[in-house]
């Protein structure tokens, strides 16, 4: 029998709005800074629209500068369109992903809406920032949006249901996001009464968020919104979906920041010196600006 993996500790979001947008926000949280390379999850609530809504527009309102991170938008339903002041426009569909590295400096929005492409009036992302390695803090920005068909895709056996691989690699399933850091997301979907078991990385820090549905993770069962964050060591993650209907997981980690660092407002660096030069740089205009033109 697989030893399972310890579950540490289980907290419960933050409620925070962003203008029109209602989040919960994940990670930070007062347990823990980090899993892994990830310093940030926010859920950017269920919204259902009406079909009389006017289009948004983007006009900057939601604009930030970012420095030292990397930030992955995980579109679950909805289009989510990107701008930002490298240039950088496109827009990503339900499943889509836009990831962007601030580097040395980025000015970036989104803007999320329904899709008009199909009859879903319904919203719902997920917002990452990814920690850089020091050596990346300092390299121009990028950007990569990837689209839905384009996310790697494994069936599980027994047709228990699928696992996308939004960061990382799971078997021969590789992200097209860079791997700039030792890091894994994915979002596991079980169909009802199914199970999938994962092995795990004994140096690497592991947790999971039930955004949507309940589930028996390691034979304790938990809510929907739960956080769990996993304890160092061996052991397997199992997950369970025990209700007639599906149920979704979404599991993150990776290898912990060997770096100091300092999360202070958009930005992430090593040292409260380079937060002040981060917010320098802003100020006198080094960052750019967005043509939404």
């Amino acid at each position: 029998m697989n030893m399972k993996r310890k579950i540490g500790i289980v907290s419960h979001s933050r409620r925070v709005e962003r203008g029109e947008q209602k989040i919960n926000r994940l990670l930070p949280n007062r347990h823990v800074n980090a899993i892994g390379p990830f310093v940030l999850l926010e859920q950017i609530l269920p919204n259902n629209h009406s079909p009389y809504e006017p289009v948004k527009v983007a006009n900057g309102a939601g604009a930030q500068p970012h420095r030292g991170i990397a930030i992955l938008t995980y579109v679950l339903n909805g289009k989510a369109e990107h701008f930002d002041s490298a240039g950088n426009h496109a827009k990503v569909r339900t499943g889509g992903i836009h990831w962007t590295k601030a580097g040395n400096g980025i000015i970036k929005d989104e803007v999320l809406t329904v899709d008009s492409h199909g009859n879903d009036l319904l919203t719902h992302a997920f917002k990452f920032w990814i920690n850089l390695p020091s050596v990346e803090k300092a390299t121009p920005p990028e950007y990569l949006p990837v689209q839905a068909n384009e996310v790697p895709k494994q069936i599980l056996n027994n047709d228990a249901g699928w696992l996308k691989v939004i960061a990382g690699e799971y078997l021969n399933h590789v992200s097209k996001i860079p791997a700039l850091t030792r890091q894994f997301l994915f979002h596991i979907h079980l169909n009802g009464r199914q199970d999938f078991s994962i092995n795990t990385n004994p140096e690497w820090s592991y947790a999971a968020f039930l955004p949507l549905d309940k589930a028996t993770v390691n034979n304790s069962e938990f809510q929907v919104g739960d956080f769990l964050l996993f304890e160092k060591g061996p052991g397997i993650i199992e997950m369970v979906a025990n209700t007639p209907t599906p149920g979704d997981i979404i599991l993150f980690g990776g290898e912990p920041i060997a770096e100091s660092f300092v999360v202070y407002g958009p930005f992430v660096m090593n040292t409260m010196q380079e937060i002040a030069v981060a917010y320098a740089d802003f100020h006198e205009g080094k960052y750019g600006q967005i043509n939404y033109k």
